[in-house]
């Protein structure tokens, strides 16, 4: 039973994963003239637009600072931070506190990014 769910999940994520085109496509124009069928030679290229990237939320990075942040390092994870420097982070217990207040004013300050 567990084979069979995750073998539909898969096949689920594939599925929407290869439906949509993340590269420039060209595509030759066709056009219909007095019930005729025209190829233009002349290719328009169709770009996909760009996911814009959205800025992360300061409050939001100061409340995983201060209720996650020094077991977890969840404001670090919450910026995507590198994952080795987030580790660190943990095992360190936040640089012994010093690396956690620069973080808490880099976040305050907007130059956490």
């Amino acid at each position: 039973m567990k084979i069979k769910l995750l073998l539909s999940l898969l096949v689920v994520l594939v599925s929407y994963s290869t439906c949509y085109a993340s590269f420039p496509v060209k595509r030759t124009i066709q056009t219909n003239v007095n019930n005729e069928i025209t190829t233009s030679n002349d290719i328009e290229e169709v770009l996909t637009p760009v996911t814009t990237v959205k800025a992360k939320d300061k409050w939001v990075g100061v409340a995983f600072w201060f209720f996650l942040g020094w077991p977890f390092a969840a404001h670090r994870w919450y910026y995507n931070k590198p994952v080795w420097a987030n580790i660190l982070f943990i095992l360190t217990i936040g640089g012994l506190g010093i690396w956690a207040i620069i973080d808490l004013i880099n976040i305050l300050t907007d130059n956490f990014e």
